[in-house]
This record gives C-alpha cells, sequence and structure tokens, in this order.
C-alpha cells in the first residue's frame, strides 16, 4: 500500500471537507439486526426533513458540502436530491440499501456501487465521482472493494477510517488522502484522526462529534490544520440533527447510548463548526483537475 500523502497545505489557505452521509434513522448498522430490512417502506421517514434543515445551516455559512447518498433514499425522495445538487453541493455514492461492504462478495459490490451510481446521475444530473462505504467497511481484509470502485468509475473513495473501532477501522491505514495502487488508481480519504500518543484518535465527526464537548472536536480539527498542514474531513447523518425521530426499543444500552446521546446539540454545534472553519467540497478539494471529471 501506497504511502504518499499530498504536500502540506498552508493552514490559511485550508479549507476543510464537509461531508453527509444520506441515510435514515432505521439504516444504520447497529439497528440492522432490531429493524427488518423489508420494513423500511412502511417506517415513517425523516431524513427530507433533515437534509433541509442541514442545507439550511450551511446556505447560511455559504458552505460546501458532498452528500454520500443512499440509492434507496434517492429513488424515493429524487426531489430532494435536485435541491442538493442545485444548492451547489457535490453528490456521492453511499451504495444502494446500505450494506456493509465487507458483508458483500466481489459481484454483489460492483452490482451496488453501479447501481446506486446510476441512480444518482440519472437523477442529480452530474457524474458521480465519490463513493463512501457504509460503516467504513473496507479494511485489510476486502481491499479489492477500491480496484472495483475504480472499475465501476469512481475517482475516490472515503471508506477506510484509520482507528480501532468495534464495528470498523484499519488503524496503520496513513492518516491522509492517498493512492493505495499509485497515482492511476483509485484516491482513498480516510476521515480525519489526529495522532496522540502512538494511537490515533477520531477528529472527524460522528458519534464522537456529538459525544465530545464541542471545544475538543474543534481543537482537534485545528490540530490537524494547523500541525499536520492537511484539510479535515468531518462527517454527519442527517439523523444526527433530529432529537425527535422514533425512539427503538429493546436494543442494547451501548447502542442505544451512542446513536442518541447529544442529539439536541449537534444541530448548534454544525453551525458554530461552519463558522469557525472553512468548508468545501470532497471533489474540489482533493481531485486534481476535478472540473474534468464533470
Amino acid at each position: 500500500m501506497s504511502q504518499d500523502t499530498p504536500p502540506p497545505t498552508p493552514a490559511s489557505l485550508i479549507r476543510n471537507a464537509m461531508t453527509i452521509d444520506v441515510e435514515d434513522y432505521f439504516q444504520v448498522s447497529a439497528f440492522a439486526d432490531h429493524i427488518a430490512r423489508d420494513s423500511w417502506p412502511t417506517l415513517s421517514c425523516r431524513v427530507e426533513r433533515n437534509v433541509d434543515l442541514i442545507l439550511g445551516v450551511l446556505d447560511g455559512a455559504q458552505a460546501k458540502a458532498t452528500f454520500f447518498t443512499l440509492g434507496w433514499i434517492a429513488e424515493r425522495y429524487p426531489a430532494m436530491v435536485k435541491r442538493i445538487v442545485d444548492s451547489g453541493h457535490e453528490l456521492a455514492s453511499h451504495g444502494y440499501g446500505h450494506l456493509r461492504a465487507s458483508d458483500q462478495t466481489p459481484a454483489e459490490f460492483m452490482h451496488d456501487i453501479s447501481s446506486s451510481k446510476r441512480i444518482l446521475e440519472d437523477i442529480g444530473g452530474q457524474r458521480v465521482l465519490g463513493y463512501r462505504a457504509p460503516s467504513f467497511s473496507i479494511g485489510t481484509q476486502n481491499l479489492w472493494a477500491l480496484d472495483s470502485l475504480l472499475q465501476a468509475g469512481y475517482r475516490y473513495s472515503s471508506s477506510i477510517y484509520p482507528v480501532k473501532h468495534d464495528h470498523y477501522g484499519m488503524p496503520d491505514a496513513p492518516r491522509f488522502a492517498f493512492y493505495p495502487n499509485g497515482e492511476d488508481g483509485l484516491l482513498e480519504i480516510p476521515i480525519t484522526t489526529v495522532r496522540i500518543m502512538q494511537r490515533n484518535l477520531p477528529a472527524g465527526g460522528g458519534g464522537f462529534f456529538r459525544l465530545f464537548p464541542y471545544q475538543l472536536s474543534r481543537w482537534l480539527l485545528r490540530r490537524v490544520n494547523l500541525q499536520d498542514g492537511q484539510s479535515g474531513i468531518f462527517y454527519l447523518h442527517p439523523w444526527e440533527v433530529d432529537p425527535e425521530q422514533p425512539r427503538q426499543q429493546n436494543i442494547g444500552m451501548k447502542t442505544r447510548f451512542r446513536h442518541y446521546v447529544n442529539l439536541a446539540r449537534t444541530e448548534n454545534r454544525l453551525k458554530a463548526l461552519t463558522r469557525d472553519f472553512q468548508w468545501d467540497r470532497m471533489d474540489r478539494i482533493f481531485l486534481k483537475n476535478h472540473e474534468l471529471y464533470r
């Protein structure tokens, strides 16, 4: 695996990548054993309301983002997808139905990433260049998936999280954007971490953004900008700004805590984040000559 990393950028010029994983509350991997997949169409969907809230926050800060969107969601909410594109954001793929890449065969994975790309491009009217695996489910055991993404027409992935976690993670992966198979291959853009005491600490959002005090999250991202001279990658799910979402019963205490902790604080923390840092789309920050791909 190549360790090549783009050269540092002066801190005053750094733009960070804001990314949104567009899925609904009942589609998270932690609920997979509790909510049957075939029940999804019958459940109360809240993704459109939550995405519109996020679009409003971004618009108020004049910030742009990349929306990694499920094909399942795009088929049901095409007008929402068009609003994302019309607002100047990048549309990218999160797969079709939130199946972990590590749970699919190469043939199943190719079908998933190809169909979701086609659906998003047909609805959004722009080329889809990026992919993020549900639950960051590309790692040491299935790096073949990166070759499949390149073959399917993607130009970058943001699917490897260089941390140690009970559900995902590849702690020995490079911390910043790299080409696993050389510069003619796919660009992998890991979620942001901070290296402290020989360990990578998560600094890119998700549940950690809700768990940590905002001041700590801000300090971690600033450290990456100022000390490493690199752009940070932040991610958020629409359901994380929705404290009124239906509460799931019969789930474990750890799952309950991880999913519901500080939901009521996320919107204001997101607003603070857009004030404290510069934000842009993944393609504009990381892809060389990105306009050539459009």
